[in-house]
């Protein structure tokens, strides 16, 4: 049987180049009824772990190291001995929230993790961050995508360690190519379908957002 996702909605600020701002974050949980992973563990780690619901959380995955997708990661580490998952091109982001902590573990490009007998395929889809990744579930027929990919367009790309031209690089390139019936799970916002954003890519990049 294969995993199953499970939905928490959680509130707080994204702060960066000196601007704050309040956010909804989407945070994922995969697995079964005794094992899990948690997918962007922000603002509510207490939140997090009640909604684990007593099962072993495997990993933290961090999708990017912006403060409002890592900030409760620490505290969910500690309360669960879970393993802090990311990508080493995130570090310079990561430090910014969690100077006197490391995550435990990189996350790679082609990378498999598995959970509860499902398989989440890392991709590297730099753009919106440097180390920003999205996850790929298959079996599922979801991938996950942080702030990569959302329900009209990619994520934004107008403050630092961003670039415009790689986030449509790494959509059309990793994102695009996967099923169109694949389910988009984002950082933020309602879900969507690859197949219901992908004949929006020129558009984009004409608009330049």
């Amino acid at each position: 049987m294969a995993a199953r996702v499970d939905h928490l909605v959680t509130s707080g600020t994204f702060a960066l180049d000196g601007g704050e701002w309040d956010v909804d974050n989407n945070v994922w949980i995969v697995g079964d009824d005794t094992e899990a992973v948690v997918i962007d563990a922000a603002h509510d780690a207490a939140a997090i772990e009640a909604a684990l619901g007593g099962r072993t959380l495997r990993a933290i995955i961090c999708t990017h190291a912006h403060n409002d997708h890592i900030d409760a990661a620490p505290a969910l580490a500690d309360a669960t001995g879970a393993p802090i998952l990311l990508h080493a091109d995130d570090l310079p982001l990561w430090k910014q929230t969690h100077p006197h902590r490391t995550p435990d573990a990189e996350l790679v490009d082609g990378q498999v993790l598995e959970i509860a007998g499902t398989r989440l395929e890392v991709l590297h889809t730099p753009g919106h961050a440097p180390g920003a990744v999205c996850l790929y579930a298959p079996e599922l027929a979801t991938v996950f995508s942080g702030d990569t990919l959302f329900q009209g367009g990619p994520g934004a790309t107008g403050r630092s360690f961003s670039h415009f031209p790689t986030i449509v690089d790494s959509i059309r390139d990793r994102l695009l190519a996967l099923p169109a019936e694949t389910t988009v799970r984002t950082g933020h916002g309602d879900s969507t379908t690859i197949g219901a954003e992908a004949p929006h890519l020129d558009e984009w990049i004409a608009r330049g957002h």
